[in-house]
């Protein structure tokens, strides 16, 4: 009786197959958590100073001093925080890009919270 050489290839390409597909559900949901450093969704902290880092220094400078946009180090007392929070959600003709895009509205408003201490 002579053996049929494909049947364990196809084999190995069907379990591969499904591995990955097994892998790939797992891995959708586990993202979210990666993204938020390993804390679940409902214990995530929003940290504005991370969000700067990532989102404003290249413009607004390390230590909010300003750059290719303007200093922040006192923007709360020149604008109130609907202010601020409007500004980072549409832009402004200026240069300031409009944030929403990137930004969720929680990160907004905790950037927006922590700019109008900055007094």
């Amino acid at each position: 009786m002579k053996r049929n050489p494909i049947i364990p290839f196809a084999l190995i390409a069907i379990v591969g197959i499904l591995a990955v597909i097994v892998i790939s559900f797992v891995g959708v949901n586990q993202r979210d958590q990666i993204a938020n450093g390993g804390e679940s969704d409902e214990s995530a902290v929003i940290e504005p100073e991370t969000i700067y880092e990532a989102s404003c220094l290249g413009c607004h400078g390390t230590d909010l001093s300003g750059g290719a946009g303007p200093a922040l180090s006192a923007i709360g007392s020149e604008l109130s925080l609907d202010e601020i929070k409007d500004i980072i959600s549409n832009g402004t003709d200026g240069g300031m890009p409009a944030m929403s895009g990137t930004l969720s509205a929680e990160e907004i408003a905790a950037i927006s919270e922590w700019l109008s201490e900055k007094k």
